[in-house]
């Protein structure tokens, strides 16, 4: 292990709160939206999901990096959090199969944090005023000079951050017998998304998020994957015309997260940023089909439009968030598409929701059928 050096870090809020305690990672400044995810384990996940670029995550949980880091629990090719804020950050680990500290993980990846504040205090007062944008130095003292930083920072609501997450260029991934080919649009997918597919049986070709619908159909798949990923839905207008060709031509589609959010887009139906947003690993939700409720693991700062959804003649709610009503899935009546807003993938989360991962194999395989 690398030797590291603390020293003094604050933490800034948009609403004017200070937090002061020590630093973590990398030395430097960093700012992004708070927000906080309550799950107790799967850090290294976490970090390494897309869907965070642009956030700085607060941990709930008390202690962070005490069982390291390995290269198989990473989501994508790189940390994608803007910053992390933690109670107790260890320095030392204890797993004997770990590679590494997440402290020098983070001074690798370039990633600043403090650690040694009042988290519960953290979050209690972001859950009531609700996720804002802050910004974390541990070289930077004077707070005007912070303040300053900080306005700089672009806010979540309105901004496109798929085109900084995705693939640059297309990809391949299959199983030893292939199936069913399914084309993914990237607008920040998960390494466990496309694993659940190829264990499926699926070839999967993992596509640019502005890449065309008639440039993926040139593949010939028998389904689309729309994932998951960062920013505001409204403003991944490439992408949203691409699921209404895709809608158009009948294709079968499963969309999470962002592509849950892009098949109501699709469709008229709106979408809008949430108070705090859900980001933990324990989210209840209710399948509207079968009656039963099964454990989520979610990570979202917008959310579809329950109202307009009401009424619309193509689209039906197939899950709600047991906790506040939200819409969690969505279906069309009479085009085999279907999505959810939580991760069913679930890395790291509990494994409830991976049988939609065979509710698509199902459609791919009626659309074959035919």
């Amino acid at each position: 292990m690398k030797k590291h050096i603390t020293s003094e870090a604050v933490l800034l809020l948009e609403d004017g709160t200070i937090f002061r305690g020590k630093s973590l990672g990398r030395i430097g400044t960093s700012g992004g939206e708070l927000c906080f995810n309550t799950g107790m384990t799967g850090y290294q996940e976490i970090f390494t999901d897309p869907s965070y670029y642009g956030q700085m995550v607060v941990t709930t949980v008390s202690h962070v990096g005490n069982y390291g880091v390995q290269h198989q629990e990473v989501e994508s090719g790189k940390v994608q959090i803007s910053g992390l804020v933690c109670k107790d950050f260890s320095h030392h680990f204890s797993r004997n199969t770990a590679e590494g500290s997440l402290q020098d993980y983070f001074v690798d990846a370039g990633i600043v944090g403090i650690c040694e504040i009042d988290t519960r205090a953290l979050v209690r007062h972001i859950r009531d005023k609700g996720a804002m944008n802050a910004i974390v130095s541990s070289e930077i003292t004077d707070i005007e000079e912070l303040r300053k930083k900080l306005a700089e920072v672009p806010s979540m609501d309105g901004l496109e951050l798929a085109s900084h997450v995705s693939t640059p260029q297309s990809y391949d991934q299959k199983p030893e017998e292939v199936k069913y080919k399914v084309a993914v649009l990237d607008l920040g997918v998960k390494r466990n998304s496309l694993n659940n597919l190829v264990a499926r049986g699926c070839e999967v070709k993992v596509f640019p998020f502005n890449t065309s619908f008639e440039e993926m159909e040139t593949w010939n798949p028998d389904g689309y994957f729309i994932s998951n990923g960062p920013g505001d839905p409204a403003a991944t207008k490439v992408a949203i015309e691409s699921v209404k060709q895709i809608l158009e031509k009948e294709k079968p589609m499963f969309g999470i997260c962002m592509g849950h959010q892009m098949l109501a887009q699709a469709n008229g139906i709106s979408t809008y940023k949430m108070h705090n947003g859900h980001r933990g690993l324990n989210h209840p939700v209710k399948n509207l089909l079968t009656g039963k409720s099964e454990i989520t693991s979610q990570n979202h700062g917008f959310v579809v439009d329950s109202e307009q959804l009401k009424n619309h003649p193509d689209v039906e709610v197939t899950h709600i968030n047991l906790n506040d009503n939200t819409v969690e899935g969505i279906r069309m009546k009479t085009k085999p598409a279907f999505s959810v807003q939580y991760h069913p993938e679930s890395s790291p989360g509990p494994h409830d929701s991976t049988y939609l991962f065979d509710d698509f194999i199902a459609l791919l395989e009626q659309s074959k059928n035919k």
